[in-house]
């Protein structure tokens, strides 16, 4: 069978897809934000993913749907991406599309880190080699004096904390959760956690006028979730994560088109190591993968 039609290729395509969808929701987000209460759009996107998740995966699954060993560890799973979310949604109202991603793309190496220190797993010289790369390319792009340097630089710093120790948490339920449980959960728990927050600044007439930016920032983060999920259930892990990636050059991209933003220099440089180290880490991983299996 050629590699096209595999699905291995299925899921690298698929998880572009997730890449493209998520560098459109943070495009989206820093529009829709100065038009709309951001509390608002934040409680839309999880509601719409709870929704449509229960609209797709009700009758497939039925009552199943609902049914979890792990509640606690659901409902902590929920609070972390919607604080991931926040993160992002506040730090995109102040800082470049292209960079704040290249920024949030250190997660996985952060979360490489926590499991060291959490699940005690090993973390070769060459892996926290690759992550010290990572900071490098990230103090090239918040280096004082540059585009992004300044205070909302803490947005993105929680973000990638929360967000990887959210990938923690993943691995952890991995084993044990139907997936689209969890994505249903995942959205639900940030919607009954935002709507009593969401009320101070709710906006009938934003909500009429400006719909079509809820929708879709709605749809893409459910959409780019989804396409993740169906990925790993076609390859595994160690193939797909390189080209996680892609949202970097997606975000930059659309970064261009929408804000006529270009990073300078330097930035570019970092954007390009932090890209390198991930990239690294995925083929080290690939590497470790296969000795295991010799």
């Amino acid at each position: 069978m050629p590699f096209w039609k595999s699905r291995q290729a299925g899921g690298i395509l698929l998880i572009i897809l997730a890449s493209l969808s998520f560098a459109t929701l943070d495009t989206a987000v820093k529009h829709a934000t100065q038009l709309v209460p951001l509390l608002m759009l934040l409680w839309f996107r999880y509601a719409f993913q709870a929704m449509v998740t229960f609209a797709l995966r009700f009758p497939v699954q039925k009552t199943s749907l609902f049914v979890t060993p792990n509640p606690r560890f659901q409902a902590l799973r929920g609070v972390l991406l919607l604080t991931s979310s926040a993160c992002a949604f506040l730090g995109l109202q102040h800082l470049p599309v292209g960079e704040f991603t290249a920024m949030a793309m250190l997660s996985p190496m952060a979360a490489s880190a926590m499991a060291a220190w959490t699940l005690k797993t090993h973390v070769s010289p060459r892996r926290w080699a690759l992550m010290g790369l990572g900071l490098l390319g990230v103090l090239l792009v918040v280096r004082p004096g540059g585009q992004v340097f300044g205070w909302a630089l803490f947005f993105p710093l929680l973000m990638v904390t929360s967000y990887a120790w959210f990938q923690v948490l993943t691995s952890r339920l991995s084993g044990d959760e139907n997936p689209y449980t969890t994505h249903f959960y995942t959205g639900l728990v940030g919607a009954v956690v935002m709507t009593p927050i969401m009320l101070f600044s709710w906006n009938t007439a934003a909500l009429l006028s400006y719909w079509y930016w809820f929708v879709l920032v709605g749809f893409m983060g459910t959409f780019g979730h989804l396409m993740l999920i169906r990925a790993y259930n076609r390859a595994n892990a160690v193939v797909l994560t390189p080209y996680l990636y892609t949202q970097i050059a997606f975000a930059t991209v659309l970064g261009w088109l929408v804000f006529r933003h270009v990073p300078d220099g330097l930035a570019w440089g970092g954007i390009a190591v932090i890209a390198a180290s991930g990239v690294g880490n995925a083929m080290l991983s690939a590497s470790e993968a296969t000795g295991l299996r010799q």
